[in-house]
C-alpha cells in the first residue's frame, strides 16, 4: 500500500489555510487537479461525517472520489477515507494537517495512502500511481500557495 506526505510552506495562518482548502464553494479557485467539488449529500459544510465528491481534470476526469471526514479538528487537521470504488482504486485516504511557522505563515502537510485494483496489477499500478499523485499532491500544494500569496498581494 503506497503511502507518502507532500508539505508546503504557504504565507498565510494556518487557520487561513484550513478554511481556504475545506471550502468547497472555493476549492476550484486553487486546485489544479479538480474540474468538480462539492459537499454531497445534504452536506453545508465540512466537518466529521460529511461527505465529498472530488472529480479529476484533464485526464484524470474519470476519477471520482467520494470521500467522507473522519476527523475535522480546525484548524489542525482533516481526515477522509474514499467512499466508492473509481476507476483504479480500491482503497484512498488522506489526512491534511497545518501548522504555524510563523507570524504570516504555515505548513501543510498532505499525507495519503491508497491500494490499486484490480489486485492482480497492483505491483504495477501502484508505482505509477504513486508518481503521478505524488506530482500531482505537489502541483496542488504550489497552486495553494501562489493563490493564498495572490491573495494577500491584493488586501
Amino acid at each position: 500500500m503506497p503511502r507518502d506526505e507532500v508539505s508546503e510552506l504557504v504565507p498565510a495562518p494556518s487557520e487561513e489555510v484550513f478554511d481556504l482548502v475545506h471550502n468547497y464553494a472555493r476549492r476550484l479557485e486553487w486546485d489544479t487537479l479538480l474540474s468538480a467539488a462539492y459537499l454531497d449529500d445534504g452536506h453545508t459544510c465540512a466537518a466529521v461525517g460529511a461527505t465529498s465528491v472530488c472529480v479529476g481534470r484533464g485526464a484524470f476526469r474519470a476519477f471520482a472520489l467520494k470521500t467522507e471526514y473522519v476527523s475535522f479538528n480546525r484548524p489542525r487537521v482533516a481526515a477522509v477515507k474514499m467512499l466508492n470504488r473509481p476507476p483504479l482504486f480500491e482503497t484512498w485516504a488522506a489526512s491534511i494537517r497545518h501548522e504555524d511557522t510563523g507570524l504570516r505563515e504555515s505548513r501543510i502537510v498532505y499525507i495519503y495512502s491508497f491500494t490499486a485494483r484490480p489486485s492482480w496489477l497492483r505491483w504495477i499500478l501502484e508505482p505509477i500511481l504513486a508518481v503521478a499523485f505524488r506530482w500531482e499532491t505537489r502541483k496542488r500544494l504550489r497552486a495553494l500557495r501562489d493563490h493564498v500569496a495572490r491573495s494577500a498581494a491584493h488586501r
